[in-house]
């Protein structure tokens, strides 16, 4: 199944298609999720998050696009390196191919070497499943997206009409002054994709209110869709519901009868207990996320999903409070007062770290329940050096290399989710040079996180150049921060916590990517019990 995007682009191709991807799935079908992104770039991973948004990061490594994460949460299928990839990396690896002399001389075109090499992935990327939904990112007439577009029309021809079915997601903008919604920029993104090549099968169009009957057979007269294929996709109050409103529309119906799959009704349960305690918390709370890219709210979705999650697991409504750590450098930490709990994300840049740390400092010296990922727990092992353990002037090396005590310094040997040891330097490249993917990790028996993860080892996915310098292990340690977490090999600190605080805890790895609507994850639920139970001074 093929999804594309008319008429505007963030209309939602990703949460539609993992909506989609969710009902087949409890279904009983076999699903897959690939997402092609049209941009020149090789992976996101060196791309800012104000232009791109979050970097996901899979099981075995790969940097990849938000939408990914998506669809993680929305269905039990692990993505990997083969669920995304770029015309950057399509393009790279045909020259690649071209100077080793794979085509004997040929000339190198877009038709057939780049759409061939398309094809072969998305086959690659479908292969152990009966459905493979594949996301074309961009908007229809994107020259960007052409070779794609190509790709995904002549794989209609080779694997046959029953094999095949194109979706197209468009939006019907309400005009208040006509009183109606306008079918006419639909109309034009379907004769856009038909003059590729391409009729849709299903239309999904995305609109502020329900769409009238009439509206459907009027795009569906123009179109030629089927009528009972034109589908209204309404605004939600939450991502969660979408499963829920497009099996109200038959849309896995439309999709199992078109396919000629045989599989039984749709059992939602789940998703709906998701929607029920969404909808229905027993309590509220504030959590405080103290970050640099807070103007752009997508550059943190796993990570604000996760808190969410938590909150439908504890029945919680989370309200989550974007702080720019860069205003508390400047007007300080009263606006963290009256905050359940503080977390600080991952980031890179030394742009609004001390403010980072003054926000760790905040929730240590007022007992707050604090969560410090990746970035998080460098600024709170930072923290505790300079005003605990007595380091003056402790920072990393990332944000000051001349620091008299480098606490954090750069990874220059570690060990592959593969296994073999992998060495950097000061001057690496900065694309695919970190540490990715997922690790295991060993818990300390008498640690808090060995309390919460209710195990041993636990394996947490990773995206970081430094770490914590062992050369100050002992100082921090006697000082009283405990080590709760080490790599297996026990060179690397994964976990610290500090015991006489009432919930503190920094970890090197990403838990948000892990974490799903219908499981949620541990770390996070206990964080935002926690903040339930802090009562912020001058609250009492």
């Amino acid at each position: 199944m093929f999804i594309t995007g008319g008429v505007v682009s963030s209309l939602g191709k990703g949460i539609a298609s993992a909506s989609l991807a969710a009902i087949l799935e409890a279904r009983g079908i076999k699903v897959t999720l690939l997402k092609l992104d049209p941009y020149i770039n090789v992976d996101p991973g060196t791309m800012s998050p104000f232009q791109h948004g979050e970097v996901f990061v899979t099981e075995d490594g790969a940097e990849t696009d938000l939408d990914l994460g998506h669809y993680e949460r929305f269905v039990r299928v692990p993505m990997s390196q083969r669920n995304n990839f770029t015309t950057g990396s399509i393009y790279e690896k045909v020259i690649r191919k071209e100077r080793r002399g794979d085509y004997l001389g040929a000339t190198v075109q877009v038709i057939p070497h780049i759409t061939d090499e398309i094809k072969r992935r998305i086959q690659e990327g479908a292969e152990g499943h009966d459905v493979a939904m594949v996301e074309i990112g961009g908007t229809v007439g994107d020259i960007e997206s052409l070779p794609f577009l190509e790709a995904i029309r002549q794989m209609g021809v080779e694997l046959g009409h029953d094999n095949v079915l194109f979706i197209h997601l468009t939006l019907l903008p309400y005009i208040p002054t006509a009183g109606e919604l306008k079918t006419k920029p639909t109309q034009h993104s379907v004769k856009e994709l038909r003059s590729i090549g391409i009729q849709p099968d299903i239309l999904l169009c995305r609109a502020d209110r329900p769409v009238p009957e009439e509206e459907r057979r009027k795009i569906a007269l123009f179109t030629n869709v089927e009528e009972r294929a034109v589908i209204s996709v309404v605004d939600a109050s939450s991502i969660y519901e979408v499963p829920l409103a497009l099996h109200c529309e038959k849309l896995d119906e439309i999709v199992v009868d078109k396919l000629g799959l045989s599989a039984p009704e749709a059992d939602l349960c789940e998703w709906r207990e998701v929607v029920d305690a969404l909808h229905h918390p027993e309590r509220e709370v504030s959590i405080a996320m103290v970050g640099k890219y807070v103007d752009l709210t997508e550059a943190y979705k796993s990570l604000s999903e996760a808190l969410i999650h938590a909150g439908i697991h504890t029945r919680t409504r989370v309200n989550i409070v974007y702080v720019d750590s860069e205003r508390i450098e400047s007007e300080g930490t009263g606006c963290l007062e009256g905050m359940g709990g503080v977390l600080v994300p991952g980031g890179f840049g030394k742009r609004g770290v001390e403010g980072k740390i003054a926000a760790v400092r905040f929730a240590r010296e007022n007992r707050v329940p604090y969560l410090g990922i990746c970035l998080g727990m460098q600024v709170a092992v930072i923290e505790f050096a300079r005003h605990v353990a007595g380091l003056e002037n402790a920072h990393s090396t990332e944000f000051r290399p001349d620091t008299p005590h480098p606490v954090i310094g750069l990874i220059t040997e570690w060990t592959t989710s593969q296994g073999s040891r992998e060495v950097r330097g000061e001057d690496s490249d900065l694309g695919g040079t970190m540490r990715l993917g997922g690790q295991p990790c060993h818990l300390r028996r008498d640690s808090l996180a060995r309390s919460i993860y209710g195990r041993e080892q636990i394996v947490e996915r990773h995206r970081h150049r430094y770490e914590f310098n062992n050369h100050y292990l002992t100082a921090i340690e006697d000082a009283g921060m405990l080590i709760a977490g080490r790599s297996i090999d026990g060179n690397l600190v994964e976990i610290v916590e500090l015991p006489d605080h009432p919930w503190f805890i920094g970890c090197q790895f990403h838990p948000e990517f892990t974490s799903t609507p219908r499981d949620g994850h541990p770390l996070f639920t206990s964080f935002i019990e926690a903040a339930c139970s802090f009562t912020p001074a001058g609250t009492e």
